[in-house]
């Protein structure tokens, strides 16, 4: 009956493992995803600037307007501070 004990807590170990391995890879997908999302925006972007400036220009004072508005318009977040 131990042994049977021991060979389910070392399954139960080797289960826990593969989900943390499996966690530190989903980690690391996120992080490229972000970061090629990142090169994705910037490089459009970057073209833009060296072929028309003036209309570069014009669409970053939109996106930072709207971002602006968003951020102004938002609903507060309240946080709960201990009395």
């Amino acid at each position: 009956m131990e042994r049977l004990i021991q060979y389910l807590d070392e399954l139960d170990d080797l289960i826990g493992m593969i989900g943390l391995v499996a966690e530190r890879i989903r980690s690391l997908f996120l992080a490229l995803l972000s970061c090629l999302s990142l090169v994705a925006v910037a490089v459009p972007g970057v073209w833009l600037a060296l072929v028309n400036p003036p209309l570069a220009l014009a669409t970053s004072t939109i996106l930072f307007v709207t971002l602006l508005y968003r951020t102004v318009t938002a609903p507060m977040q309240t946080l709960s501070r201990p009395a």
